[in-house]
């Protein structure tokens, strides 16, 4: 079972997912940060001064085991927040992937174009080696 193990956790795609999974954590912080800290500051501002995070609607309120009474809230500007973290995400994750895709398929055109045939240069010279083979009875 260990030597199994150490064969799938060797390969080099769980490495790559492993790199990947990392990397998508911190660039999630990073867009996170920038949305709460960069973006919403502003838009805030526009409409009145209004910090989006705190955002809530009250529902109700509990008492906590120290007597203090604590409101109940829906804290829908954290949610607005997540939703706009998540369409900068989305759009950065299909920049990426559009940039990839389209590397890829020049990658795959390359080779095509590489297969094509000789050039008129190189058919030229070919067809002078098959006179020349045909003058000598066929060697060269």
């Amino acid at each position: 079972m260990f030597k199994e193990f150490k064969k799938f956790i060797s390969r080099g795609n769980v490495v790559e997912l492993a790199v990947g999974l990392i990397m998508a954590t911190y660039f999630g912080a990073i867009v996170k940060s920038f949305v709460d800290d960069i973006i919403m500051p502003p838009v805030g501002q526009l409409i009145a001064g209004v910090d989006f995070s705190r955002l809530n609607y009250v529902i109700g309120e509990k008492t906590l085991e120290d007597g203090t009474m604590q409101e109940v809230t829906i804290n829908y500007g954290t949610f607005l927040n997540h939703i706009i973290t998540f369409f900068i995400v989305s759009l950065a994750v299909f920049a990426v992937a559009k940039i990839y895709n389209n590397y890829l398929k020049k990658k795959k055109e390359e080779p095509a174009e590489a297969e094509k045939g000789p050039t008129s240069q190189e058919q030229l010279l070919m067809e002078i080696r098959d006179a020349i083979r045909e003058k000598n009875g066929g060697a060269v």
